[in-house]
């Protein structure tokens, strides 16, 4: 994976890599099924679903923020919306067949991810994309938790209701201050020398002291 080598031979030491890797994505569930057996629960494998069977609106995500995803998708059942989860546990390889099994019925998809690449939205979601490429279905990323930012319950269970509604944007940054944004683009455009953003910010909330030497 990170051998030294020159031009020569390097797209060939890639190709390796890359193909070890799609080999991967058939002895992960083996050595998931083989776990299970083995040990009596269940334990990586390429995805995890949960309630999808018939929901019209499933979130994807990884991490330890599914644990709270799910927390909120039982409690939006009790009222009787079709919502679930589904965690991706393989990221690479990534299990684009095993996603697309689990996405095919949904009417929509929504990527939770603490991951921005900037100026296009996010990275789990690009994989998502693939996965469905050639499928009619209604897809949103949600970018959220940047920084160490906490995810509530509340804040996600409103993302969730907004996305069953069709409501959000195509890329969402969950619990974004837009007063703050909007205050920083305003003094952007009135001064060509605006300064540092981030302590800009900052000091608007209070962060940081009010003069700085």
């Amino acid at each position: 994976m990170g051998a030294m080598v020159g031009p020569e031979a390097f797209t060939e030491v890639r190709y390796l890599a890359h193909h070890k890797q799609l080999r991967a994505l058939q002895l992960i569930p083996q050595l998931s099924t083989a776990f299970a057996t083995q040990f009596g629960r269940a334990s990586g494998g390429l995805v995890r679903s949960y309630r999808t069977s018939d929901a019209e609106t499933i979130v994807v995500s990884l991490g330890s923020v599914i644990g709270t995803i799910q927390e909120v998708v039982d409690e939006m059942r009790v009222d009787g919306v079709k919502i679930g989860a589904v965690s991706i546990c393989s990221f690479r390889p990534f299990p684009l067949t095993a996603l697309r099994s689990v996405l095919l019925r949904a009417r929509r998809v929504v990527v939770v991810e603490k991951c921005l690449a900037v100026g296009l939205g996010g990275i789990v979601s690009d994989g998502v994309r693939s996965a469905l490429s050639g499928v009619q279905v209604k897809g949103y990323t949600v970018i959220a938790g940047l920084g160490g930012r906490t995810i509530t319950r509340a804040s996600l269970r409103q993302l969730f209701e907004d996305a069953g509604r069709d409501e959000l944007e195509l890329v969402t940054f969950l619990d974004l201050n837009a007063e703050v944004v909007n205050f920083e683009l305003e003094r952007e455009q009135q001064s060509r020398r605006s300064g540092p953003t981030a302590e800009a910010i900052l000091r608007r909330l209070g962060a940081v002291g009010s003069q700085v030497g």
